[in-house]
């Protein structure tokens, strides 16, 4: 305890200040000091956007991974955290090369389990064209199906399939977009490109009844119903800080940062 005191009696002789005036220029600070705003620890949202009151998890049939770029974990918006905390069971693992990630290696030889990640290109198998029939036999019927899917813009994605030599080996499925992505509120390459949330609600739409799951019900609809309330809630934050110069010119910033 000497040590810090005279310390901080040196500091504030050299500053010419004595105590009294020192506890007031504290206190004026401590009263004046920035307001930051607290993250849910759950969504990673601010108090405003948070929407773990909208999320409905449900058990879609099919285990879903993922996995998520270190960018992405970041930004204010990730669909891929989003859709994992709406599906029971499913795994979220930030990296960029999962070549030697002990977590997504167990996962992938899991023998409980046949592995694919929805991926598009010419290597992968379509299943919009395919009929029910094509679908019940896509897969092993002795295992349950797992699908990993790639969270990140798409330059980070296409880097993350070539370094991470495991995900190289995964047979490929894709699927080809029936409407418009409704995410309004990030920059997207087309307007057929999904977020990660919209993909995973699509593939399930497509596959789900494969693995036992009754899509008609539209329990899977709780992704895209939890997606559009975040949209919306930050399109209102948006007309909100468009009426306030200096806010809209700070959103603008923020927003080139995250696209």
């Amino acid at each position: 305890m000497f040590i810090p005191l005279f310390k901080s009696f040196l500091l504030l002789y050299s500053l010419g200040m004595d105590i009294k005036e020192y506890q007031a220029k504290r206190s004026h600070l401590l009263q004046h000091q920035p307001v930051y705003r607290t993250l849910c620890t759950t969504c990673i949202q601010p108090e405003f956007g948070c929407y773990c009151a909208q999320v409905q998890a449900f058990d879609s049939k099919i285990n879903f991974v993922v996995l998520i770029h270190p960018i992405e974990a970041k930004r204010r918006i990730a669909t891929g955290r989003m859709a994992h905390l709406s599906l029971t069971g499913s795994h979220l693992i930030q990296g960029q090369d999962y070549s030697h990630n002990q977590a997504v290696t167990e996962l992938i030889n899991d023998t409980e389990y046949h592995s694919v990640i929805l991926y598009p290109g010419h290597q992968s198998q379509n299943v919009t064209p395919m009929k029910a029939e094509e679908k019940s036999t896509l897969f092993p019927t002795n295992k349950k199906l797992r699908v990993f899917v790639i969270d990140g813009t798409w330059a980070t994605a296409r880097k993350m399939v070539r370094l991470s030599e495991n995900l190289k080996e995964l047979p490929r499925i894709c699927f080809t977009p029936t409407k418009p992505s409704n995410f309004r509120v990030r920059k997207q390459p087309g307007a057929e490109c999904y977020s990660t949330i919209e993909a995973i609600h699509h593939t399930i739409e497509l596959l789900g009844d494969s693995q036992g799951f009754n899509t008609k019900k539209g329990e899977h609809d709780h992704l895209l119903n939890v997606f559009d309330y975040m949209v919306e809630r930050q399109l209102e934050f948006i007309r909100e800080s468009n009426k306030n110069p200096k806010a809209a010119t700070y959103r603008r910033e923020a927003q080139k940062k995250s696209d």
